[in-house]
């Protein structure tokens, strides 16, 4: 294996070093014709809203209520329908790789207007289990998929950059879709909120195919650290599964994913135990909002100067912090401290997951690579939720469990300083110098 790798490295040179413009490219911003794929990028990210845990979970007390579900059987319902999304996006995710992006966004939309109706019209759990099917697989998973790829390949040295200003999407889906759910809700109901849902992604689906209209081609230049990390040799999906590696950076890179979604998840129960006004908890979503967009735009900087694998050990530590607090303040204070401070984490991990895999494996199979990433963070996603309300309706104490993901943050934090310092030894004994 390391024979063949050293090997490759040599073979990959030219293929993964982007090729050169005849002038470098301005360091201060991004290019006029970049805007339009940077906005792709955007609403790609803001549609991936309406498959989130964040948004879904809006209308679970609603769901748990019309179909008679207790909190562990939605929570299983929601776990399985999220697992059929990600192993579905493990077989899928690689067409980023062999089309255009104008080709994957025409089919991949559709489908998740369709899931929207779905959950609008759903007469019966089994027509609920296939939206949620639908809603997480091409929401949460094919959308974030496309952007963080289509990122991560077009962008070298302003890689952080792109990624902060196109996952600014979700962040805005955060910050306006749960007042907007709520308010329709409250006024004509949940299904109407649903339809509106449907409305927005069949006029995105008309606008997305024009803002990929034409791929882009990163152009040459050195910019420091980012550039050197920009220019890995290139893994095939089969040698990035057999890197240990891989693996190990998994507690920190799924950590987010699967407490974030299952304290959303579970957001009216906590409120319930706590004796918090539902509109007090949801207010708290500015905050969370606010924090995940200023450390989002700040985190696309420090990328471009410092790179993935430098933060990698840190970003969870707020989180950590923010869940401590959670489990053991009654006072509705701690809701709005943990979400300001959820939102750092997710705001540094939004841009750091869009550098860190072409940064490690290089960009030539990233599509692949990637798929199999998301599938691991939809899984993770999945099974909070789900074994949290198993859990709950156990009698476990919620709470408990808060702080208990908060000891997680803290200890893959210092996992990641060994792993990460490995990786930077790896890249700099396996890379052959740059051609001149």
């Amino acid at each position: 294996m390391a024979e063949s790798r050293t090997k490759r490295v040599a073979e990959s040179r030219t293929e993964d070093v982007p090729r050169s413009s005849s002038r470098a490219p301005a360091t201060g911003g991004f290019a006029r014709g970049d805007v339009r794929l940077l906005s792709g990028g955007f609403l790609l990210f803001f549609l991936s809203s309406f498959g989130q845990t964040f948004f879904i979970s809006l209308f679970s007390d609603d769901i748990r209520t019309e179909y008679e579900l207790s909190h562990g059987t939605f929570g299983g319902l929601y776990t399985a329908a999220t697992l059929v999304g990600a192993f579905t996006l493990v077989r899928a995710g690689h067409v980023i790789d062999h089309h255009s992006a104008r080709a994957v966004v025409r089919v991949t939309v559709p489908p998740l207007a369709l899931g929207a109706v779905a959950m609008a019209l759903s007469p019966h759990v089994t027509v609920l289990f296939a939206a949620l099917v639908l809603l997480r697989f091409f929401g949460q998973g094919m959308m974030t998929h496309t952007s963080f790829t289509l990122m991560g390949r077009w962008f070298t040295h302003q890689r952080g950059r792109a990624v902060s200003v196109a996952t600014l999407g979700l962040n805005t889906g955060e910050a306006l879709l749960p007042m907007l759910a709520v308010a329709v809700a409250a006024g004509v109901g949940w299904r109407s909120a649903w339809w509106g849902a449907a409305a927005v992604l069949a006029v995105a689906g008309c606008l997305l195919p024009l803002l990929f209209a034409r791929e882009r081609r990163p152009s040459g230049g050195t910019e420091g650290a980012a550039v050197t990390a920009a220019t890995a040799p290139t893994w095939t999906r089969a040698e990035a599964l057999r890197d240990p590696y891989f693996y190990l950076l998994m507690p920190a890179v799924a950590a987010p994913a699967l407490i974030g979604n299952t304290v959303f998840f579970h957001q009216a129960y906590l409120a319930e135990l706590r004796h918090w006004s539902p509109e007090a908890s949801g207010s708290a979503f500015g905050a969370y909002a606010a924090t995940t967009v200023v450390f989002n735009l700040a985190g696309g900087h420090m990328l471009d100067r410092l790179t993935a694998l430098t933060m990698l050990p840190y970003f969870l530590l707020p989180l950590g912090c923010g869940l401590l607090v959670l489990s053991t303040a009654d006072g509705q204070w701690s809701v709005f401290a943990f979400m300001a401070l959820y939102g750092v984490t997710n705001g540094l991990s939004l841009s750091l997951f869009g550098a860190t895999w072409p940064e490690v494996y290089g960009v030539g199979h990233l599509g692949a690579i990637r798929a199999v990433v998301v599938a691991v963070l939809v899984c993770a996603a999945a099974v909070g939720p789900g074994v949290s309300g198993l859990l709950i309706d156990g009698g476990v104490s919620y709470p408990g469990q808060i702080a208990a993901m908060g000891v997680h943050c803290l200890a893959a934090s210092a996992l990641m300083l060994r792993v990460t310092r490995r990786l930077r030894t790896r890249g700099r004994t396996s890379r052959t110098p740059l051609p001149q």
